[in-house]
């Protein structure tokens, strides 16, 4: 065999390599019951929830708690899925700037007890630039080093 052919061979087993591990790590879209579900049987790796925030009648969000003077680390808000099943969210990092805008959050994580622990949001908020799209925004909490 000519060398360029061991060479191929090589970067096609690494690229498969690279594709089976990463589908290890992808997590699925669920519902909150299902979360807990998931968390209870041991499965308790990151899982996808979408919903939307808790509103009152004036469109600000409700049961939203973020008090940077006293832990600028911790953030919660209530999410309901598309179940309707309302969840406390917890999420160890800054509250996201364009949180107030969103119109659907995305919550990476697993439950934790009573709610539900976040990685990451993701934002679905209306475009600046145009009208009826939506702009999507990532935010991660970092993870604490010991």
């Amino acid at each position: 065999m000519k060398k360029t052919h061991i060479l191929g061979i090589i970067i096609i087993a690494l690229a498969i390599g690279i594709i089976i591990s990463t589908a290890g790590d992808a997590s699925s879209y669920v519902s909150f019951t299902q979360a807990a579900e998931m968390a209870q049987s041991g499965e308790n790796d990151g899982v996808h929830v979408v919903g939307k925030l808790t509103k009152d009648p004036q469109g600000q969000i409700t049961n939203m708690v973020y008090q940077p003077q006293i832990d600028p680390n911790h953030f919660e808000f209530t999410l309901v899925d598309n179940e309707n099943r309302t969840q406390k969210v917890v999420y160890n990092a800054p509250k996201p700037q364009d949180f107030d805008r969103s119109e659907q959050v995305v919550v990476i994580g697993s439950m934790d007890g009573d709610h539900f622990r976040a990685d990451k949001i993701l934002l679905k908020c209306p475009s600046k630039y145009q009208e009826n799209k939506l702009e999507t925004k990532e935010y991660e909490a970092k993870k604490a080093t010991m």
